[in-house]
C-alpha cells in the first residue's frame, strides 16, 4: 500500500490565528465564481479525498446569502466546511508566489518585436494512462502525434526556438525581450499591450510535455547563486547581462507553453487558469492538482515580504485553490497569485518561505480521508 500524500487532521477554527479577519469576503466572492461552474458539473475529486461533489453543494450555497459582509462571509465558511491541517509525511510546506506580467508587443513581427508566443499546435495530444505509448516518459503529459499516427516525444523549447514549429502560423503576438517571454512561459499568462492599440490577455493553453527545470536551482547548484539572493529580478538581471549563456541557460528548461487568447475578461481580475475561472490577486492558490480538488478553501498562516520594503508581515489568509503548475508538487505546497503588472511580479519572486499551516476547509457531510 503506497504512503498517503498527507495526513488530514482536524482542527476547530479556533486553532487558526487570525481566522476572523483572514478575508473571507474575497474567498466567498471567489469561491461564487466558481460555484458558478459547478451547476452544470461537480469538480473532480482527487487525491486527498475532498469531495466534489460535497463542495459543489457548499459552494452554490453561497447564492443565497444576505450580504457579503465579513461576518456573513465568515459564519458561511464555519457553518459549511471543517478545518483539517495538512501534514505531509516528509516535505516541508512551502508556498512561492506569480503574477501575471504586462508587457508590450504587436501580433505583427517586425524589428522591434520578434519573439513570438504560440498557439497550441494541431498535433500534440494530450496523454494519459489510457493513450500512452510504452516508450513514453511517464511525466510527458503531451505528445506530438506523427502522419503515421503514433505518439512520440514533443519539440523541445530549443527545437521550437528553432524552427521546428514554424510555417504554421501559431504566433499570437510578438513581444521584444526573449527573456521576458521565457519569464511568461514560467507563469502561465500575460497581458500584452499592443503597440496596434488595445490589450490582448493570453493564457496557460498546453504545453510541449517536458518536464519543468527551474533555471534558478541550477544555477545554486553549480555554486553560482545562494537561495538567500536567487529572486526573479535577480535572474532575470542576469539572463539580459549575457544573452548567449541566457539562450543555453533557459533552454535547459525543456518545457515549453502554448497559449490561447482570452477575450472580454475582468481588467481587475488574473487570466482565466486550471481551475476555468479568472484568478484572484491574494485570494487564488495555485496547487498541486493532483491532490487538491479545485475550489477547496486553504486557509494560510505564514509571514511573507509583502512589506513596503519586502519586510516579513504575517499572511494570514483564506484562498481559493483555483490553479496548478508543473513545480508545484506536494500536498503542502502553494503558489500564491499576487496580482498583474510590474509590481507584482517584484512582490512575487520574493516569496518562498515555509507557512506555519497549510489548512483545507472539507465541505460537513463530505469528508476527506482522515
Amino acid at each position: 500500500m503506497s504512503e498517503p500524500a498527507a495526513d488530514l487532521v482536524s482542527c476547530d477554527f479556533a486553532d487558526l490565528p487570525g481566522w476572523a479577519e483572514a478575508g473571507q469576503v474575497g474567498a466567498l466572492a471567489a469561491l461564487r465564481r466558481q460555484a458558478r461552474l459547478w451547476t452544470v458539473a461537480a469538480p473532480k475529486t482527487r487525491a486527498l479525498g475532498i469531495d466534489g461533489v460535497t463542495l459543489a453543494a457548499a459552494g452554490r450555497a453561497a447564492f443565497g446569502l444576505d450580504g457579503d459582509d465579513p461576518v456573513t462571509a465568515r459564519r458561511f465558511f464555519e457553518t459549511h466546511f471543517r478545518p483539517v491541517r495538512i501534514v505531509p509525511p516528509t516535505a516541508t510546506p512551502f508556498l512561492t508566489g506569480y503574477f501575471e506580467p504586462e508587457l508590450v508587443g504587436s501580433r505583427r513581427r517586425n524589428a522591434r518585436f520578434a519573439v513570438p508566443l504560440l498557439a497550441r499546435p494541431a498535433d500534440l495530444v494530450d496523454v494519459d494512462e489510457t493513450n500512452r505509448p510504452s516508450g513514453l516518459d511517464p511525466a510527458h503529459a503531451f505528445a506530438r502525434r506523427t502522419p503515421s499516427g503514433d505518439l512520440v516525444p514533443y519539440f523541445d523549447r530549443g527545437e521550437i526556438e528553432d524552427g521546428a514549429l514554424a510555417g504554421r502560423n501559431l504566433e499570437l503576438v510578438f513581444l521584444e525581450d526573449p527573456v521576458d517571454a521565457f519569464f511568461v512561459h514560467v507563469q502561465g499568462s500575460a497581458r500584452i499591450r499592443l503597440a496596434e492599440g488595445g490589450v490582448m490577455r493570453l493564457a496557460y493553453a498546453a504545453k510541449a510535455g517536458h518536464p519543468y527545470t527551474s533555471i534558478a536551482k541550477v544555477l545554486i547548484a553549480r555554486g553560482e547563486a545562494t537561495p538567500e539572493t536567487m529572486t526573479a529580478d535577480v535572474l532575470a538581471a542576469r539572463l539580459r547581462a549575457d544573452r548567449q549563456a541566457a539562450t543555453a541557460l533557459m533552454r535547459l528548461n525543456r518545457s515549453y507553453v502554448f497559449f490561447a487568447e482570452q477575450p472580454d475578461l475582468d481588467p481587475a481580475l488574473g487570466a482565466v487558469a486550471a481551475a476555468k475561472v479568472q484568478l484572484t490577486p491574494f485570494v487564488s492558490l495555485a496547487v498541486d492538482r493532483t491532490l487538491h480538488t479545485f475550489g477547496t478553501p486553504i486557509f494560510l498562516d505564514a509571514d511573507l515580504p509583502l512589506g513596503p520594503e519586502g519586510d516579513l508581515v504575517p499572511f494570514r489568509r483564506l484562498m481559493i485553490a483555483q490553479d496548478t503548475g508543473s513545480a508545484i508538487v506536494g500536498a503542502a505546497r502553494g503558489d500564491v497569485f499576487v496580482g498583474l503588472g510590474e509590481a507584482a511580479g517584484r512582490l512575487a519572486g520574493r516569496i518562498r518561505h515555509t507557512p506555519r499551516a497549510f489548512v483545507a476547509l472539507v465541505p460537513r457531510n463530505g469528508e476527506g480521508r482522515p
